[in-house]
């Protein structure tokens, strides 16, 4: 319910800000920063709700474990927010190959569980109980 609360609040926050920006020409939405800035926000609350509801499964005993699939999911779309709000000027190259080694761990990893699940899936229709 916090979560849910945080997620509600903030998504109130950001309409608010966003509407209250281009109705006042305080907010250009050409501007790159500026976009990026929204945009990250919006990632952002998609994330928290993405969570909250990997939680309520779990909560409402619907799944006794989190899906890795689903974390997974979660940290490669918090990975794609980090390098839509990047700023390519200021950031290291280091830092940038550590973001892009992650991306790739995390999506290879992600493959490889749609692949075996995928397998499980098929042998199941050939061999049903």
């Amino acid at each position: 319910m916090v979560i849910g609360l945080i997620i509600l609040v903030a998504l109130l926050r950001l309409t608010l800000s966003v509407i209250g920006g281009l109705l006042w020409g305080a907010l250009d939405p050409l501007d790159q920063t500026v976009f990026q800035s929204v945009f990250g926000r919006i990632l952002t609350l998609q994330i928290a709700l993405e969570f909250n509801h990997t939680l309520q499964y779990v909560v409402t005993r619907e799944q006794s474990i989190i899906q890795i699939k689903v974390v997974l999911l979660i940290a490669l779309l918090a990975l794609a927010r980090k390098f839509i709000v990047l700023d390519l000027h200021e950031v290291a190259a280091g830092e940038l190959l550590g973001l892009a080694a992650t991306t790739l761990a995390l999506g290879s990893v992600y493959r490889l569980m749609r692949e075996r699940d995928d397998r499980l899936a098929r042998a199941s229709k050939r061999n049903p109980k």
